[in-house]
């Protein structure tokens, strides 16, 4: 009877161990802990742009640098996370030619600039720089050479920016314009994400005389109202300029380059 019993145990524990057995094999194993993620690249403490545009005609401070024929234009942009950043741009130009002050080369206006921005907040912020205006060619004998260099801070507001330029020199070929200043009031307002609505008002003051005449002849205001659209990094725009700048101080080739007019431009931005 003992011996029976013993025969029973032993088949019950083996029988049991068997079914263990079963389990444990149909139970899938763990799945092996996951290799860690590679580190994401950390985000480069730079940026590097660059624009192109043609426009129907190149409007700088109120005034046809190109006599209203096409402008063909563009540049590169570096700027840095702290704020520091450098840019080119350039544009084809004939008001040099249509002056008669060169005779050789003056069709390109070539601008290097560098400064700092700071944001104080989501609404406030600065920019501080300098800007060189470069015009290459072969000029007259006592011609005094549009090359400027301006000083600007511009304070922004949202959607508005303040910007007061001062030269450090002669401006624009002006003789003894040292310290003549431009003050700029911009407007860009969002409509939404692809319509912008732009308001202008600038003011610029000449300093000195020339032959006897003070330069303040040619101080004037202008302003420009236009628009513009935004799809897949393209800009499609329009903007009406004017002025109230004295016609005989800015008439060339017999044209006054502060007249009312209309532009229309496509830029690309990549």
């Amino acid at each position: 009877m003992k011996v029976r019993m013993r025969i029973a145990s032993i088949v019950a524990i083996a029988a049991a161990s068997f079914v263990a057995t079963i389990a444990n094999a149909q139970t899938p194993a763990p799945a092996p802990a996951a290799a860690p993620a590679a580190d994401a690249k950390p985000a480069d403490p730079y940026t590097l742009t660059a624009n192109v545009g043609i426009f129907s005609q190149y409007i700088f401070r109120g005034l046809t640098q190109t006599d209203t024929r096409p402008a063909f234009q563009g540049g590169f942009d570096f700027a840095h996370e702290s704020g520091f950043y450098l840019g080119t741009w350039g544009s084809n130009i004939s008001w040099l030619q249509d002056s008669g002050l060169c005779n050789h080369g003056c069709s390109l206006e070539w601008d290097m600039y560098g400064g700092w921005k700071h944001a104080f907040n989501d609404d406030w912020g600065m920019d501080v720089g300098v800007l060189y205006y470069y015009y290459p060619g072969s000029y007259n004998p006592g011609v005094t050479k549009p090359n400027t260099t301006e000083l600007y801070i511009a304070g922004t507001w949202k959607w508005v920016s303040l910007k007061f330029s001062d030269s450090l020199g002669n401006t624009f070929g002006v003789p003894d314009s040292k310290n003549a200043w431009y003050l700029d009031l911009t407007g860009n307002y969002p409509i939404n994400d692809q319509w912008t609505i732009l308001a202008h008002v600038g003011r610029q003051e000449y300093h000195g005389s020339t032959n006897g005449s003070s330069n303040s002849v040619l101080n004037y205001t202008d302003w420009k109202l236009g628009a513009s659209y935004t799809i897949n990094g393209y800009t499609f725009g329009a903007y009406w300029t004017d002025t109230n700048n004295n016609e005989s101080a800015y008439t060339i080739a017999g044209k006054n380059i502060g007249r009312s007019t209309g532009t229309a431009f496509v830029q690309k931005t990549f």
